[in-house]
């Protein structure tokens, strides 16, 4: 059984995100909320061109759902990474799940980035020569593998992350 040396959970709390997820829900359930008012209760179509009184209620119900789906899904989603005797495991809840090698590590660096010139954001990102996982903030441990690839791991603890992975690269 490998040994647990190190593990962070980093969660999606920033403020200006729950922000926008909100303002956005809010809207849409406003929206449709006012049209089926409009439209069911004081009979009234609503639109240039209406949907029939059922598809507005279905369209409605899904955009509630989609809404409070993402509200969910924010809320429950982390990036999760665990430096263990035997891998490094990078998960992404619901997404992505990652076991990387110590072997196939070239060189690790705990540093400052900047997540949104050099990654287009936080979340998971895809570039030509490799991967970030990143919840918040700009600092991280970048991996750089023997083929050239590099993955930035966002962290909170970035020093003591890379400290971890190599003092496990050195066993």
């Amino acid at each position: 059984m490998s040994q647990l040396r190190f593990r962070e959970i980093q969660r999606f709390r920033q403020p200006w995100v729950w922000c926008l997820l909100l303002v956005t829900n809010f809207w849409l359930i406003g929206i449709f909320g006012y049209g089926l008012v409009q439209q069911l209760i004081k009979g009234e179509q609503w639109g240039s061109n209406p949907m029939s009184d059922m598809g507005l209620v279905v369209t409605t119900v899904l955009m509630v759902v989609f809404s409070l789906g993402m509200l969910w899904l924010f809320l429950t989603m982390s990036l999760q990474v665990e430096v263990r005797s035997d891998a490094l495991y990078v998960h992404f809840k619901y997404w992505k799940r990652q076991t990387i090698q110590y072997g196939d590590i070239a060189s690790v660096e705990a540093c400052q980035y900047r997540p949104i010139l050099q990654y287009g954001g936080w979340g998971i990102r895809r570039r030509r020569n490799g991967w970030a996982f990143n919840v918040s903030g700009n600092k991280g441990v970048r991996l750089t593998f023997h083929e050239g690839k590099h993955l930035m791991i966002g962290s909170q603890r970035y020093t003591e992350l890379a400290a971890a992975i190599e003092a496990e690269r050195a066993r």
